[in-house]
């Protein structure tokens, strides 16, 4: 930022200098002008061509210092926040009601997932998993998102978990990376939050260049202890200081056009595994707001894009609902916390959630009722059916569908998906 200032007085600096030479020169031939254009007659062609040159001159210099000032910049949205709402409001009226079902679905897909499949499916979002990575290298996995890219009628998110260590995708393979990132904790140990800053930034550089725009990441949870389910891919045990965490990543994040998502809301705190098992959390309303709750308002308040509600039933907020199907849980989100970004649920498929509500496409329903903008599941064509069809019974306003892309389109709009 101090470069660009430095940069734009420059360009102030060299204006004012070319502009002063124009004008001593006119002066010594006695006559009246401004930026070189003369006001007497007698000498109009002399100072026309003097005129000429320097607004060349000055016109060619700012274009270099601008091309430079830009060449320095972080990741921008060139739009306003009223402009961003302007676009995002054409391009959904445009829209038919299969594609805004689309662009609510986050969907995991395989290495064998090409472009004729999204040319056809028009997804939202795409996840990708180890076996994207496992048998490729950058050069061919960069022409993969670009063709991705390419038939979505809308940029699609295209996401992966590259939390670090425990859970890392692409730099799992030394084809990508020569090592794994570390796992956050480890990064701090070994230097403290300046290392975390660093690697939060290498990170974000790492996923772009590969055409990842989304990271599924960072963990926001608070554990207690070691034994913990959630402790070797969380930050720290300490509520600032996961905060801390979560605030420098975010900004790296979105200084590189990288969205961050932050999980698994309202936190895990010490809980056990919901991939197989829905888990009950009987903590307090007040022990969430003075630990779990901390690094999500962090979070927010460092402008990220999506948040990841899990599966836990969170009984402060909601005694009979998972957290990713709760309405109580998704209000508290936006009413007390502020939130207007994209809430996503964790995966619709695992176990736990499924049992729970009967099948997938029901919680993908149940879900978007609750008030989630994306839901991230691998049975993709079930689930869009099931909320087409749930949107024409009525079940669904499509009102709301409406909002909930605006929230997704507002989002790509703001970190450079789409224009």
């Amino acid at each position: 930022m101090k470069r660009n200032k430095v940069q734009i007085c420059i360009l102030i600096a060299l204006c004012m200098i070319l502009q002063g030479c124009s004008m001593e020169t006119i002066q010594h031939k006695s006559t009246k002008s401004e930026l070189g254009v003369s006001t007497e007659a007698t000498e109009k062609n002399h100072s026309s061509t003097e005129s000429k040159t320097t607004e060349v001159n000055t016109e060619s210099i700012s274009k270099n210092l601008t091309s430079n000032i830009n060449s320095t910049t972080t990741q921008k949205t060139p739009y306003s926040d009223y402009e961003i709402d302007k676009r995002a409001n054409e391009i959904l009226s445009g829209m038919s009601l299969s594609q805004k079902a689309a662009q609510m679905l986050l969907v995991a897909i395989s290495a064998g997932y090409g472009e004729d499949s999204q040319k056809k499916d028009q997804y939202g979002g795409l996840v990708l998993f180890a076996d994207s990575f496992q048998n490729s290298n950058p050069t061919l996995f960069k022409a993969r998102m670009k063709k991705l890219q390419k038939v979505s009628k809308i940029k699609t998110i295209i996401a992966t978990d590259e939390e670090g260590e425990t859970v890392a995708r692409a730099s799992a393979y030394t084809a990508f990376r020569s090592s794994k990132f570390l796992s956050p904790r480890k990064v701090y140990q070994a230097g403290g939050f300046k290392n975390v800053k660093k690697e939060a930034r290498e990170k974000a550089v790492f996923l772009k260049k590969l055409g990842i725009n989304t990271n599924l990441a960072p963990v926001a949870d608070v554990v207690y202890s070691a034994s913990d389910f959630m402790y070797a891919r969380s930050f720290s045990t300490n509520a600032n200081k996961t905060s801390k965490f979560i605030r420098i990543t975010v900004n790296q994040n979105n200084n590189k056009g990288v969205i961050s998502t932050l999980k698994h809301f309202p936190g895990y705190g010490g809980n056990g595994d919901t991939h197989t098992n829905i888990i009950r959390d009987k903590r307090s309303l007040k022990t969430f707001e003075n630990r779990d709750l901390k690094p999500f308002q962090a979070g927010i308040d460092t402008d990220v894009k999506m948040i990841m509600v899990g599966h836990n039933i969170v009984e402060a907020f909601d005694k009979n609902q998972p957290a990713s199907i709760s309405p109580k849980v998704m209000e508290y989100l936006r009413e007390d916390m502020g939130y207007d970004g994209i809430i996503v649920t964790d995966g619709m498929d695992m176990e736990g959630i499924k049992d729970f509500v009967g099948s997938t496409n029901e919680a993908v329903i149940r879900a978007v009722l609750a008030g989630a903008d994306m839901v991230c599941v691998t049975e993709s064509m079930g689930s869009k059916n099931a909320l087409i069809e749930a949107i024409k019974k009525g079940r669904i306003q499509e009102n709301y569908i409406n909002e909930a892309v605006l929230r997704i389109l507002r989002a790509k709009l703001k970190i450079g998906i789409i224009k």
